[in-house]
């Protein structure tokens, strides 16, 4: 049995831990790489052994990737439409690539900032002071009416 330790630690920089998390490193060292796949985390951080399987990403990355995206080519789109009215087989020729391009290049910095961010916040786990969320995992017992 582990003995109790006062963990309160110092606040994160969150800017720091953001930008690392934007290059794919570990948020508490910024050595180790956060990925060992192409989107899939490392447990633990290769380095400094910093543990990041708490992170909780989920879809988060992905809305915020549909976000920045969308905001650069709908008015570039717009734009290339009102100036020169191009065919729309040229449309598709030229946007479809460029979306799926900036997509998939954003993908890794996104969620390594998400990951980070979460770290910083001391968000899902992140925080070793935090009451467990196997709490939440327990139901209560169900009875039949009849005693």
């Amino acid at each position: 049995m582990m003995a109790d330790v006062d963990v309160s630690e110092a606040p994160r920089d969150g800017w720091t831990a953001f930008k690392r998390g934007l290059r794919g490193l570990c948020p508490a060292c910024g050595q180790g790489r956060i990925f060992r796949a192409l989107l899939k985390t490392n447990d633990n951080c290769p380095a400094c052994g910093e543990e990041l399987h708490h992170h909780r990403a989920d879809d988060f990355p992905a809305y915020i990737n549909i976000v920045i995206v969308g905001h650069i080519v709908v008015p570039l789109v717009l734009a290339v439409e009102m100036a020169y009215a191009p065919p729309y087989w040229l449309h598709a020729a030229l946007w479809i690539p460029l979306t799926l391009i900036l997509a998939f290049a954003l993908m890794h910095p996104i969620k390594g900032a998400v990951i980070a961010w979460q770290w910083a916040t001391r968000m899902h786990g992140f925080d070793k002071n935090a009451p467990s969320d196997d709490i939440l995992l327990q139901r209560p017992v169900v009875t039949s009416g009849k005693q």
